[in-house]
């Protein structure tokens, strides 16, 4: 995802070391030992970037491999049972995913790619046998699983309970969150993803996606030119997502 408030990530500074690599502390080396780094790294694959549209796997591929984003975006979606598509993640660098295929070895999602975007790609076999040697990416391995857990289970909670102005608030508040996890900036943005994969990952109504982001303007919470996004009162758009965004926000001030 290209940043404004800083400068965008350049796909040719790309580190062929995982102990180097500008988000392999978000990733699985986290907590790693720069040893087993080391043994890790031996095992990752880089690849050419993809392209805006293309799949990284398609639904129902076999399980070869977990992916770590480097840079760009990823959206991943399933069928649902009339054959549309249903958006079930905007993945960034850092994160990985594939993991939901580990149980049937088959992929139950698709992937593809919201703009250029560069993958590191892991065996899954070959990150098996290592984390069976490797107490501390077993680890890692298990704080990741557990943490997509909590991303579905959040997910659930949104589009279950929460209003539509609630959800567009949330989702632009995960992001900037994401990003500011990432080094970027917290406020200033792009949005990768167009406003119908908005609209089909919160369970709205495209035009509900348009109106609201023109109601966001003109209430001052955001200042928002196409796909560039600057959120302009973060407070008011904390309180507007819900309780829990505001417990976190009043406790990050606390420790200020």
């Amino acid at each position: 995802m290209k940043q404004t408030g800083n400068d965008p990530i350049n796909l040719r500074d790309i580190s062929n070391n995982c102990r180097n690599c500008t988000v392999h502390e978000l990733c699985l080396p986290l907590g790693l030992a720069d040893d087993d780094i080391d043994k890790l790294n031996n095992i990752v694959k880089r690849s050419q970037p993809l392209h805006r549209g293309d799949f990284l796997f398609r639904i129902g591929d076999p399980l070869q491999y977990l992916y770590a984003i480097h840079s760009g975006s990823i959206k991943t979606y399933s069928a649902s049972a009339d054959g549309t598509e249903q958006i079930t993640g905007f993945h960034l660098p850092g994160e990985l995913i594939g993991l939901d295929a580990i149980s049937d070895s088959t992929h139950p999602c698709a992937a593809r790619a919201l703009e250029t975007t560069s993958v590191c790609r892991i065996p899954y076999n070959r990150l098996s046998e290592l984390s069976a040697k490797l107490p501390s990416l077993h680890e890692q391995l298990i704080r990741v699983m557990s943490k997509e857990i909590s991303t579905d289970q959040k997910l659930m909670m949104l589009l279950g309970k929460k209003t539509a102005e609630e959800r567009l608030a949330s989702l632009l508040l995960s992001i900037s969150k994401r990003l500011s996890m990432r080094g970027f900036s917290d406020r200033e943005f792009n949005l990768s993803m167009s406003r119908i994969d908005i609209a089909n990952y919160l369970g709205l109504a495209v035009e509900t996606v348009s109106r609201l982001f023109t109601r966001f303007h003109d209430e001052g919470l955001i200042n928002n030119q196409r796909q560039h996004i600057l959120i302009e009162d973060m407070d008011q758009l904390c309180d507007l997502a819900g309780a829990s965004c505001k417990r976190l926000r009043d406790q990050k001030k606390v420790a200020e």
